[in-house]
């Protein structure tokens, strides 16, 4: 199996409600298990900033699914959930699953950049991986540690209590 990284954000229909709901559809997928879960972080959101601050998470998985599987089934999650494409970047929305990191892979297909752009500049992916993979180095040799150090924390929240049972709701 292949250890993966998930990036998940919501802001719309009771954020953390969506992250839980997501983690638990993420498990059920075949042939994927999730190894950990980051505690949740509200942030202000990218773009248009009349919308509701988002909150995110980044779990960690094994799987077997190949890359565009694995993206296949974390998109019909974010279908399930209620999320819409309507080309909107960065607008609100109920659920938005990333696959950050497959493995030491790096892809660059026509629907699947991996890792994920822009990643090294966005706390809220940066932070939330840190808590569960502290010691983590991407593809290109990068310590995460290198891209915290330049990647400030401000406006970043880290949300009470911890989502370690977030299987068990």
């Amino acid at each position: 199996m292949l250890q993966c990284f998930i990036g998940l954000g919501s802001n719309q229909a009771d954020p953390e409600q969506q992250l839980r709901r997501a983690c638990i559809a993420i498990a059920a997928l075949p042939d994927t298990r999730i190894l950990r879960c980051s505690p949740f972080y509200r942030s202000a959101p990218l773009g248009p900033a009349d919308q509701p601050d988002y909150v995110n998470a980044v779990v960690a998985v094994e799987t077997d699914l190949p890359p565009l599987t694995l993206l296949d089934g974390l998109q019909g999650i974010e279908l399930s959930q209620g999320r819409t494409r309507n080309g909107e970047r960065w607008g609100p929305r109920t659920l938005d699953l990333d696959i950050l990191l497959y493995g030491a892979q790096q892809l660059d297909l026509p629907r699947l950049k991996v890792p994920h752009y822009h990643m090294h500049a966005r706390p809220f992916v940066l932070y939330p991986l840190a808590d569960i993979a502290p010691t983590l180095r991407l593809p290109d040799g990068t310590e995460l540690v290198e891209l915290l150090s330049k990647c400030p924390a401000e406006g970043l929240e880290r949300l009470p209590g911890q989502p370690a049972d977030v299987l068990k709701t």
